[in-house]
């Protein structure tokens, strides 16, 4: 009887539902995806490596793996404050109705739509009302507030340290051959060579890799982790740096301004009436965009 503990690295199959509707939302098996009608040409289907613990699912999936045996199926209830959050009445917003027609955007209930922070942040919303010339915006997560359940079956408890590095170097890069990377293993120490990618994977995934790969191999017990080549050589390599080339040469002018598109954004208070749209003190800070 093998158990799953923390820190362990396996292989996961999943499905998660809305306990309150039986919606699917999440699924490893790809024929359920399918007939969920949630099937993505761009996923990888199959049981997921994780390690236990590491924050690679929900915390309240993640939190309930620990004890379960290999090879059987169980199922989960992940309360809605470990799952997508309770519901954040701040995250209701309330735009003009001409904040939307002057990027040629016509608002209806149910339409996603996506707007910019001052920030740069980009949050992602669903438009509720169109009425009285505002249209309120929900930027919750779809499933806050909502309890989940997920049947779940530990397919495989991965036992050899270089399978493990394997494993979550599939889960960072999935579609990446991990048979061409080269891992040695001490036993505190781990090497990651991924020389014989350079010429096949884009280097932008390769240093994303390195970095959420360093976090995973520290948590399952490393100490030092090395990457060949490291980030820095990857993003600064010898050849791309021109001769003669003048430190700041191609930056943009310091002081250069580009043109943004006015924003602007009015928040509702509890119990404001709604007033036309020429009535509303408008506050520019988010410029709100369909996907």
């Amino acid at each position: 009887m093998v158990k799953v503990q923390k820190g362990d690295v396996i292989r996961l199959n999943y499905t998660g539902k809305v306990k309150e509707t039986g919606e699917i939302f999440d699924t490893t098996y790809e024929e359920m995806a399918k007939e969920a009608g949630i099937y993505s040409e761009n996923a990888v289907y199959g049981p997921v490596p994780i390690a236990v613990g590491a924050g690679h699912v929900l915390k309240g999936l993640d939190e309930q793996l620990e004890g379960l045996e290999v090879g059987k199926k169980y199922e989960i209830v992940v309360s809605p404050e470990k799952g997508f959050g309770m519901r954040d009445p701040k995250l209701i917003k309330t735009f003009t109705l001409g904040q939307f027609r002057r990027q040629g955007i016509y608002p209806f209930p149910g339409m996603p739509v996506e707007i910019e922070t001052e920030s740069g942040r980009k949050l992602k919303g669903k438009v509720m009302t169109v009425s009285g010339g505002r249209v309120r915006v929900d930027f919750n997560h779809p499933y806050a507030g909502k309890h989940l359940v997920y049947e779940v079956e530990v397919v495989e408890k991965i036992e050899d340290p270089i399978e493990k590095v394997r494993a979550l170097i599939e889960l960072r890069m999935p579609r990446v051959d991990t048979e061409k990377v080269i891992i040695e293993v001490g036993e505190k120490d781990v090497t990651v060579d991924f020389s014989g990618l350079m010429d096949e994977v884009d280097k932008n995934t390769i240093v994303l890799g390195e970095i959420l790969l360093e976090s995973d191999l520290k948590f399952i017990g490393y100490e030092e982790v090395k990457f060949k080549p490291t980030v820095e050589e990857i993003l600064n390599p010898p050849e791309e740096k021109a001769e003669g080339e003048s430190p700041g040469e191609g930056e943009e002018k310091a002081g250069e301004e580009s043109e943004a598109p006015e924003v602007e954004e009015t928040t509702e208070e509890p119990g404001e009436e709604e007033k036309p749209e020429e009535e509303q003190g408008e506050v520019e800070t988010e410029k709100p965009g369909s996907e």
